[in-house]
């Protein structure tokens, strides 16, 4: 295994400022993630403020229960022990849930949360347990009902749940029907090759799905399956057990929901004002709460003295949504910029492993902590990486290809390699032919108009029209060089359909499982080995 460090664009410049402590980016957030002592200011302040959070007993005690249907493991159990120590911090991260765990850089999350707890907990000397949050009270199906494996052709094979909800629910509160989850099952199973990883890969897979009411459930089962013994203690924030116990925070939030709005306002106005993009909308009058209407989640917002939705469907004063907190605090979920604010209230978050989008929008929140009394917690970025195989690495070696000309796109270069092999030279035949036929015909177009002033259109009417011609001729032969050369071709579409899918970086589109398949569960011993980089670095690996 080679690990190459290389260059992925795309990234939010506020989060890559924060990481480097460059630019503005500082003022934004609590904690300068480079400085030697961010960790132990972060405990202290955790320390002094326990009386904040909610009963960690109570906490642990929900954990457990969820923990031991979806993710029983004998370090699972370990974790929940060590968590419910007084000393003991977190370090927590999350995503939502998708099919097959969803994209690999969900993985990847997963791995950096472990890895950064443990290096928390050697630098503290104190206990520092992984915490993944899954995103359970979500509503964007369409997001997470699919899922890319890698094909031979090649090409990526999208697999979907065809189930289309009725509402907006909560994607943990979408049932998916047995046969669904046998066609997803049958789906992978034919596009993943043979190999000697294959028949356990697929019972590790139907473990996931086998009685599992929906998607939540099914990505809690192969988590727990990849990272348990790790132990990954595993949340659905769409628990009903848990929303029981956050019935005080959600009171907090609605008490306090003006004062929110505006530390969120303030902070985007901020940030837009040191040149940076706002990655999350601040909506004039959001209340940034879901409310769960007739299986719907509507988002709330403050409108004449009342809390109500842009439908109008539900409306309460602010008695009466405190009221319905303490009577259905199930009913309640929240968003983007109120989550951070419910995972602080639970744990001792000492830092939170986020993608380059997520600290970008975490930067809206920062006051908001202050008006609950809180501090936002460091952040952490996640670990990222390409997987090169030995078949896609030799044709790049062959091609003189590097990581970089790949993430820059191949079709120059494409072109540029079949002008090598014409051996008739037809390219510069071209450029040659339509160079002569100009420096020809010019003189003739500019005397015919000398004869009668309308023949000079019709000349270069005329030019255009034969240059046309020829180009369309230059294209057919190129196209059947091309197919001369079609064994060669399919190794350089091999080269991009594996690092960059649609043009996107392969953590971002492909599922795991056609890397466990052709490697084992061992590869993700092998994640777990890779030195740990929480500095935002994407690292190429040469399995």
């Amino acid at each position: 295994m080679r690990i190459i460090p290389e260059e992925l664009r795309g990234g939010s410049a506020l989060a890559e400022d924060y990481i480097q402590g460059t630019g503005r980016a500082r003022d934004l957030y609590e904690y300068d993630v480079l400085h030697a002592d961010a960790y132990a200011q972060r405990a202290k302040r955790l320390d002094e403020t326990e009386h904040l959070r909610l009963n960690r007993k109570d906490v642990v005690a929900c954990l457990r229960i969820y923990n031991e249907q979806y993710n029983a493991h004998k370090a699972v159990r370990a974790s929940l022990d060590r968590l419910e120590q007084p000393d003991a911090l977190v370090v927590a991260g999350g995503q939502q849930s998708g099919l097959f765990t969803g994209p690999m850089l969900v993985v990847y999350k997963a791995a950096t949360i472990i890895k950064a707890a443990k290096e928390a907990e050697e630098r503290l000397g104190r206990p520092v347990i992984p915490v993944f949050w899954i995103a359970g009270e979500d509503h964007d199906w369409d997001e997470v009902n699919h899922t890319y494996v890698m094909a031979n052709d090649p090409q990526a094979v999208k697999i979907k749940l065809n189930k289309q909800p009725e509402r907006r629910s909560s994607v943990s509160a979408i049932k998916v029907d047995v046969a669904e989850w046998k066609q997803a099952m049958a789906d992978i199973e034919q596009s993943l090759p043979d190999s000697e990883h294959k028949a356990d890969i697929l019972r590790m897979i139907k473990h996931g799905f086998n009685d599992s009411y929906g998607l939540g459930e099914g990505f809690a089962k192969l988590l727990g399956l990849l990272f348990g013994a790790y132990g990954l203690v595993l949340l659905d924030s769409a628990d009903p057990l848990l929303r029981k116990l956050e019935t005080s925070v959600f009171r907090r939030l609605v008490q306090h929901n003006d004062e929110l709005e505006q530390a969120y306002h303030a902070t985007a106005a901020r940030i837009v004002d040191y040149g940076y993009h706002l990655q999350a909308d601040v909506n004039e009058g959001g209340a940034n709460l879901f409310y769960i209407h007739e299986e719907e989640r509507l988002l709330l917002f403050k409108q004449d003295g009342l809390f109500t939705d842009r439908r109008g469907q539900v409306a309460f004063t602010v008695e009466e949504l405190l009221e319905e907190t303490d009577r259905h605090p199930e009913r309640f979920s929240n968003n983007v910029l109120t989550r951070p604010l419910m995972q602080d209230s639970l744990f001792p978050v000492l830092a939170s492993v986020l993608g380059l989008g997520e600290i970008a929008y975490w930067a809206i929140t920062r006051d908001a902590f202050g008006v609950l009394g809180m501090q936002m917690p460091l952040l952490l970025p996640r670990m990222s990486f390409t997987l090169v195989e030995p078949g896609v690495e030799k044709h790049m070696l062959k091609y003189e290809l590097s990581f970089g000309e790949v993430r820059d796109g191949l079709e120059e270069r494409k072109k540029q390699w079949i002008v090598t092999h014409d051996q008739l030279g037809m390219q510069e035949q071209f450029v040659g032919a339509k160079e002569a036929f100009v420096r020809m015909y010019e003189p003739l177009i500019q005397q015919s108009g000398l004869i009668e002033k309308g023949l000079l259109r019709i000349g270069e009417t005329n030019r255009e029209k034969i240059l046309e011609q020829i180009a369309y001729l230059e294209a057919k032969v190129q196209e059947a060089l091309f197919r001369q050369n079609e064994t060669a071709l399919r190794q350089w579409d091999r080269i991009e359909w594996s690092l960059f899918p649609f043009g996107q970086p392969q953590e971002r589109v492909y599922t795991i499982y056609h890397f466990l398949n052709r490697y084992g569960r061992s590869l993700i011993d092998m994640i777990m080995d890779v030195p740990t980089d929480l500095t935002g670095m994407h690292r190429v690996i040469y399995v």
